[in-house]
């Protein structure tokens, strides 16, 4: 049976488990999974890009609702301005509150992005950023996961299992699937990210 949606995900964890009496508990295994799956993967999958105008004398703008990590944060002038982050101390310490110019550093503070320093321009700035893959339920049947790594769902709905049903034997086998599963999905996409030809070196 393929687990390509919520329903067959649902049933594939019963048959592993061998349980037809967890009707109730298997979402929240699967809720459960999908939250440790989101702490360790990192596809290229799971990133996107957020487009926003920057207004001068305003150095706070809010993160997407689905950001979950920032890969690179730039600003659209021309030449292109790419921001270095800062911790928020060394972002203060480096530029005065009164400092204000094209956008030069960053820092994240809860939901926000503080740009130094404060812009006195009006282009866009961009941020890219892995994003939250959204939950399963009824209504969303299927996402990225059921899609390119059921294994990851499957595995990890059956850790999570074991807080509910106790001293299950094959826990091990599972995390130690779960694991390698998660390992080769990041690995894969990192290699997605280069050319695999062989290099070459000019002179």
């Amino acid at each position: 049976m393929s687990i390509d949606t919520y329903a067959n995900l649902q049933t594939a964890i019963a048959n592993w488990l061998d349980r037809s009496d967890l009707t109730a508990r298997i979402p929240e295994f699967i809720t459960l999974a999908e939250t440790r799956i989101m702490r360790r993967l990192r596809v290229r999958g799971m990133e996107e890009r957020s487009i926003t105008s920057l207004v001068s004398g305003q150095e706070y703008y809010g993160l997407p609702d689905d950001f979950l990590e920032v890969r690179d944060v730039q600003v659209n002038t021309n030449p292109l301005s790419r921001l270095k982050y800062m911790t928020p101390r060394e972002l203060d310490d480096t530029y005065p509150n009164d400092s204000q110019g094209t956008p030069a550093a960053f820092t994240i503070i809860g939901n926000e992005v503080q740009l130094k320093p404060t812009p006195n321009i009006t282009t866009d700035f961009e941020i890219a950023y892995f994003e939250k893959i959204p939950n399963l339920s009824d209504s969303n049947t299927t996402n990225w996961l059921t899609a390119n790594a059921p294994d990851l769902l499957l595995y990890g709905s059956l850790i999570e299992s074991e807080a509910y049903l106790v001293n299950d034997q094959r826990v091990p086998l599972w995390k130690s699937a779960f694991d390698e599963a998660i390992n080769d999905a990041n690995k894969q996409a990192n290699k997605g990210r280069w050319p695999q030809g062989p290099i070459q070196v000019r002179t």
